[in-house]
């Protein structure tokens, strides 16, 4: 029969054996906590600075892609968590040269941007300054035709608008424009092509020029003056 004191000693022992069991269970437990907590934090700062790998660009004609690439602070190819597509895509449109862009992100360090440009219309050399697509002007002179002289400003915006409705490869081929008025017409312009040919347009029939390149082959090498201000008579000019 055991004693009340060998009785207490066993008490007290199992007592001892169960607190250091629940003391390695709690130390476990936090070490556990721990590593896991470690590996947690490793996964999140090394996602936080790893960069974007590749950029695409697309849409782009007179802005270069490094161009595009520098107006979405993407030059340094910087951490692709602190550059969400919605930051890169609000940085692209604050651009005078963009009317929209769309930003995707693929395999979460490739980056997709497709632009609309806001194209250049015609360098107006009486100001010094570039017509952007949407009407806005810039203190910079951008490939484009030019506006040699002056427009009066009865009929300025409906040029403009009108300068808008030419189809951009045709635009392209277009070197000088003239105001040019005559006794009948006082919207008539006069455009200078880079081939060599001129043109003469009004207001009223501006679009007839986006006709240009089928017109203009009918008449093989030859150059001349296309008058599109009165129907559509191409009058050869002597070499």
């Amino acid at each position: 029969m055991k004693t009340p004191s060998k009785t207490k000693k066993l008490n007290v022992a199992k007592s001892q054996k169960i607190i250091k069991k629940r003391r390695r269970v709690k130390i476990g437990a936090v070490l556990v906590f721990l590593i896991i907590l470690v590996l947690l934090l490793s996964l999140f700062f090394g996602i936080l600075s790893k960069p974007i790998t590749n950029i695409y660009i697309s849409g782009n004609n007179y802005l270069s892609d490094q161009e595009v690439i520098e107006l979405g602070a993407l030059d340094n190819y910087p951490s692709a968590i602190k550059n969400l597509s919605l930051l890169i895509k609000k940085r692209l449109e604050k651009s005078d040269l963009i009317i929209s862009a769309k930003v995707k992100k693929k395999g979460f360090t490739r980056v997709y941007i497709e632009i609309e440009e806001n194209r250049p219309l015609v360098f107006n050399s009486s100001i010094n300054q570039t017509i952007l697509l949407d009407g806005t002007t810039i203190n910079e002179k951008m490939p484009s035709s030019t506006l040699v002289n002056y427009v009066p400003d009865t009929i300025y915006d409906s040029f403009i608008n009108a300068i808008k409705g030419i189809e951009n490869n045709v635009l392209e081929r277009v070197s000088e424009i003239l105001y040019n008025p005559n006794d009948v017409d006082a919207e008539r312009f006069l455009l200078i092509m880079d081939d060599g040919n001129y043109v003469y347009l009004t207001l009223r029939k501006f679009d007839s020029i986006n006709n240009y390149i089928n017109i203009i082959k009918k008449f093989g090498d030859k150059k001349g003056i296309l008058y599109l201000d009165s129907g559509e008579y191409f009058k050869v000019l002597d070499n």
